[in-house]
């Protein structure tokens, strides 16, 4: 009974974040979905140290174990615009491949950003790492 209580709590506070992130938008009228801006504050909260993942996984883990049903429903609406996608379709190509690659280039950029070596570490790990075969400098 303890566990469910944790997992209901944990599940109320991800919905007042969603919420919070919903009325934010509405209040100041951004041109984003208040979930979006939602999963920014969760993120923000998480990355400072104001919340800290344990307080949350109880409730998280099945929803990710679990995260491709949720788009289900998704593909079942896609199927019953068939007929849409056909004739306009082609006007969604050229939006759909230009994020993509935006989204691509952005993530590695952060990747090579974050994983930097500072200068004056970078000949030992690259010996180190040289000498085990595995990683190239």
């Amino acid at each position: 009974m303890k566990n469910i209580l944790k997992i209901l709590l944990q599940i109320f506070f991800l919905w007042v974040i969603f919420y919070l992130g919903t009325w934010v938008v509405k209040l100041l009228l951004l041109p984003i979905p208040g979930s979006v801006l939602g999963l920014i504050i969760l993120f923000v909260l998480l990355s400072t140290g104001v919340i800290k993942e344990q307080w949350l996984s109880k409730a998280t883990n099945p929803l990710l174990k679990h995260l491709s049903f949720f788009f289900i429903p998704i593909a079942v609406q896609l199927m019953e615009w068939s007929d849409l996608f056909m004739q306009k379709g082609y006007l969604l190509f050229l939006p759909l491949v230009v994020s993509a690659l935006v989204a691509l280039l952005t993530t590695g950029g952060i990747v090579q950003i974050l994983t930097k070596v500072p200068q004056e570490k970078k000949g030992v790990i690259s010996l180190v790492k040289h000498r085990n075969d595995c990683f190239h400098y």
